[in-house]
Protein backbone atom coordinates (compact mmCIF):
# COMPACT_ATOMS: atom_id res chain seq x y z
CA UNK A 1 0.00 0.00 0.00
CA UNK A 2 1.11 3.63 -1.02
CA UNK A 3 1.74 5.92 1.59
CA UNK A 4 -0.71 8.30 0.01
CA UNK A 5 -3.50 6.07 0.59
CA UNK A 6 -2.43 5.18 4.59
CA UNK A 7 -2.37 9.52 4.75
CA UNK A 8 -5.76 8.99 3.36
CA UNK A 9 -7.21 6.51 5.67
CA UNK A 10 -5.88 7.79 8.52
CA UNK A 11 -6.96 11.55 8.04
CA UNK A 12 -11.04 9.18 7.23
CA UNK A 13 -10.81 7.53 10.56
CA UNK A 14 -9.41 11.16 12.41
CA UNK A 15 -12.76 12.43 10.78
CA UNK A 16 -15.12 9.96 12.02
CA UNK A 17 -13.22 10.10 15.91
CA UNK A 18 -13.98 13.79 15.78
CA UNK A 19 -17.78 13.61 14.28
CA UNK A 20 -18.13 10.90 17.46
CA UNK A 21 -16.39 13.29 19.72
CA UNK A 22 -18.84 16.13 19.04
CA UNK A 23 -22.27 14.12 18.67
CA UNK A 24 -21.11 12.94 22.41
CA UNK A 25 -20.86 16.13 23.17
CA UNK A 26 -23.59 17.44 21.88
CA UNK A 27 -25.74 14.48 23.08
CA UNK A 28 -24.02 15.14 26.58
CA UNK A 29 -24.39 19.30 26.78
CA UNK A 30 -28.55 18.87 25.66
CA UNK A 31 -28.79 16.37 28.72
CA UNK A 32 -27.31 18.08 31.37
CA UNK A 33 -29.61 21.39 29.89
CA UNK A 34 -32.83 19.43 30.18
CA UNK A 35 -31.29 17.48 33.79
CA UNK A 36 -31.43 21.39 34.70
CA UNK A 37 -34.08 22.77 33.33
CA UNK A 38 -36.15 19.32 35.01
CA UNK A 39 -34.66 20.61 38.72
CA UNK A 40 -35.43 24.11 38.09
CA UNK A 41 -38.73 23.32 37.49
CA UNK A 42 -38.95 20.46 40.74
CA UNK A 43 -37.10 22.77 43.03
CA UNK A 44 -39.56 25.83 42.14
CA UNK A 45 -42.59 23.26 41.67
CA UNK A 46 -45.05 26.42 39.84
CA UNK A 47 -48.45 26.32 41.15
CA UNK A 48 -51.55 27.08 38.84
CA UNK A 49 -53.11 30.21 38.84
CA UNK A 50 -55.82 30.98 41.33
CA UNK A 51 -59.37 32.03 39.31
CA UNK A 52 -61.74 34.28 41.03
CA UNK A 53 -65.62 35.05 39.47
CA UNK A 54 -66.11 38.97 41.38
CA UNK A 55 -69.68 39.37 39.17
CA UNK A 56 -72.09 38.86 36.72
CA UNK A 57 -74.59 41.27 35.20
CA UNK A 58 -77.19 39.62 33.46
CA UNK A 59 -78.82 41.51 30.36
CA UNK A 60 -80.67 38.81 28.69
CA UNK A 61 -81.74 35.51 29.96
CA UNK A 62 -85.28 34.22 27.85
CA UNK A 63 -86.54 31.36 26.74
CA UNK A 64 -88.86 31.45 23.47
CA UNK A 65 -90.34 28.68 21.71
CA UNK A 66 -89.31 26.12 20.18
CA UNK A 67 -86.61 25.68 23.15
CA UNK A 68 -84.28 28.45 22.22
CA UNK A 69 -82.19 31.01 24.18
CA UNK A 70 -81.35 34.45 24.12
CA UNK A 71 -79.00 35.38 26.91
CA UNK A 72 -76.20 38.47 27.51
CA UNK A 73 -73.64 38.73 30.10
CA UNK A 74 -71.13 40.27 31.70
CA UNK A 75 -69.00 38.74 33.82
CA UNK A 76 -66.00 39.69 35.61
CA UNK A 77 -63.15 37.21 36.30
CA UNK A 78 -59.87 37.76 38.23
CA UNK A 79 -56.96 35.41 38.33
CA UNK A 80 -54.17 35.69 40.90
CA UNK A 81 -50.56 33.97 39.70
CA UNK A 82 -49.33 32.93 43.37
CA UNK A 83 -45.93 31.93 42.25
CA UNK A 84 -42.59 33.98 43.45
CA UNK A 85 -40.66 32.80 40.21
CA UNK A 86 -42.77 31.72 37.60
CA UNK A 87 -44.52 34.24 35.23
CA UNK A 88 -47.63 32.98 32.87
CA UNK A 89 -48.68 33.99 29.57
CA UNK A 90 -52.01 33.34 28.75
CA UNK A 91 -51.79 32.38 24.78
CA UNK A 92 -55.51 31.63 24.69
CA UNK A 93 -58.19 32.31 27.43
CA UNK A 94 -62.03 31.56 25.71
CA UNK A 95 -64.67 32.27 28.41
CA UNK A 96 -68.29 31.36 27.79
CA UNK A 97 -71.59 29.93 29.61
CA UNK A 98 -72.95 26.34 29.96
CA UNK A 99 -75.94 25.29 31.73
CA UNK A 100 -76.79 21.72 32.29
CA UNK A 101 -73.09 20.87 30.15
CA UNK A 102 -74.86 22.84 27.52
CA UNK A 103 -72.86 25.69 26.16
CA UNK A 104 -75.33 28.26 26.11
CA UNK A 105 -73.61 31.27 24.58
CA UNK A 106 -70.55 31.98 22.12
CA UNK A 107 -67.24 32.31 23.26
CA UNK A 108 -65.47 35.51 23.74
CA UNK A 109 -61.42 35.61 23.36
CA UNK A 110 -59.60 37.74 25.86
CA UNK A 111 -56.48 39.16 24.50
CA UNK A 112 -53.57 37.40 25.13
CA UNK A 113 -51.45 38.41 28.05
CA UNK A 114 -48.07 37.99 30.65
CA UNK A 115 -49.02 37.60 34.27
CA UNK A 116 -45.80 38.44 36.26
CA UNK A 117 -44.72 36.80 39.69
CA UNK A 118 -47.67 37.17 42.60
CA UNK A 119 -49.47 39.47 39.89
CA UNK A 120 -53.00 40.05 39.79
CA UNK A 121 -55.17 40.44 36.42
CA UNK A 122 -59.13 41.18 36.08
CA UNK A 123 -61.17 40.98 32.55
CA UNK A 124 -64.68 41.69 32.05
CA UNK A 125 -65.64 40.21 28.67
CA UNK A 126 -69.46 40.20 27.44
CA UNK A 127 -70.37 36.76 26.41
CA UNK A 128 -73.85 36.25 25.28
CA UNK A 129 -76.04 33.69 22.57
CA UNK A 130 -78.91 35.00 20.07
CA UNK A 131 -81.82 32.13 20.20
CA UNK A 132 -79.30 29.40 20.58
CA UNK A 133 -81.12 25.76 20.69
CA UNK A 134 -81.19 24.03 23.77
CA UNK A 135 -82.27 20.70 24.45
CA UNK A 136 -86.23 20.23 24.93
CA UNK A 137 -84.97 19.00 28.65
CA UNK A 138 -82.55 21.54 29.41
CA UNK A 139 -85.67 24.32 28.19
CA UNK A 140 -88.18 22.88 30.61
CA UNK A 141 -85.50 22.47 33.46
CA UNK A 142 -84.85 26.40 32.87
CA UNK A 143 -88.08 27.69 32.53
CA UNK A 144 -88.88 25.56 36.33
CA UNK A 145 -85.51 27.02 37.44
CA UNK A 146 -86.89 30.81 36.49
CA UNK A 147 -89.88 29.98 37.99
CA UNK A 148 -88.50 29.28 41.64
CA UNK A 149 -86.15 31.96 40.73
CA UNK A 150 -83.23 30.50 41.01
CA UNK A 151 -80.74 28.99 38.52
CA UNK A 152 -76.93 27.53 38.33
CA UNK A 153 -74.80 28.56 35.30
CA UNK A 154 -70.84 27.13 35.28
CA UNK A 155 -69.23 30.19 33.74
CA UNK A 156 -65.94 27.89 32.07
CA UNK A 157 -62.31 29.36 30.52
CA UNK A 158 -60.90 26.94 28.03
CA UNK A 159 -57.02 28.08 26.74
CA UNK A 160 -53.56 27.71 26.84
CA UNK A 161 -50.81 29.25 29.15
CA UNK A 162 -47.12 28.79 29.15
CA UNK A 163 -44.38 29.33 32.48
CA UNK A 164 -41.83 31.46 32.37
CA UNK A 165 -39.00 30.83 34.60
CA UNK A 166 -35.78 33.16 34.58
CA UNK A 167 -35.29 33.18 30.32
CA UNK A 168 -36.93 29.51 30.06
CA UNK A 169 -40.64 29.86 28.50
CA UNK A 170 -41.93 26.23 28.74
CA UNK A 171 -44.19 24.61 26.07
CA UNK A 172 -48.02 24.93 26.25
CA UNK A 173 -50.18 23.38 28.87
CA UNK A 174 -54.31 23.39 28.47
CA UNK A 175 -56.05 25.36 30.64
CA UNK A 176 -59.45 24.60 32.38
CA UNK A 177 -61.50 26.96 34.75
CA UNK A 178 -64.93 26.16 36.16
CA UNK A 179 -66.91 29.06 37.87
CA UNK A 180 -70.29 28.17 39.62
CA UNK A 181 -72.84 31.00 38.95
CA UNK A 182 -76.05 31.34 40.88
CA UNK A 183 -78.54 33.56 39.48
CA UNK A 184 -81.54 34.98 41.53
CA UNK A 185 -84.84 35.99 40.23
CA UNK A 186 -88.25 37.90 41.19
CA UNK A 187 -88.61 38.19 45.27
CA UNK A 188 -85.44 36.28 45.36
CA UNK A 189 -83.41 38.15 43.44
CA UNK A 190 -80.18 39.58 45.50
CA UNK A 191 -78.88 41.22 42.17
CA UNK A 192 -78.68 44.94 41.97
CA UNK A 193 -80.91 46.85 38.46
CA UNK A 194 -77.88 49.01 36.95
CA UNK A 195 -79.37 49.75 34.23
CA UNK A 196 -82.36 49.20 31.66
CA UNK A 197 -83.32 45.93 32.26
CA UNK A 198 -79.93 44.83 33.86
CA UNK A 199 -79.02 43.32 36.47
CA UNK A 200 -75.87 42.90 38.86
CA UNK A 201 -74.78 40.01 40.94
CA UNK A 202 -71.91 40.12 43.52
CA UNK A 203 -70.78 36.62 43.41
CA UNK A 204 -67.01 36.22 44.86
CA UNK A 205 -67.20 32.19 43.78
CA UNK A 206 -63.89 30.71 44.00
CA UNK A 207 -63.31 28.76 40.55
CA UNK A 208 -62.20 25.50 40.39
CA UNK A 209 -58.98 25.16 37.94
CA UNK A 210 -57.05 22.31 36.11
CA UNK A 211 -53.98 22.29 34.28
Amino acid sequence: MSAKGTDCGNHGKIRQRRLRAFCACFLIFNFILLVTILLVWAILQPTKPKFILQDATVYAFNVTNPNLLTSSFQVTLSSRNPNDKVGVYYDKLDVYAVYRNQQITLRTQIPPTYQGHKDINVWSPYIYGNSVPVSPNNAESLLQDQSSGAVMLLIKADGRVRWKVGSFISGKYHLYVRCPAYITFGTRSTGIVVGHNAIKYQLVQQCSVSV
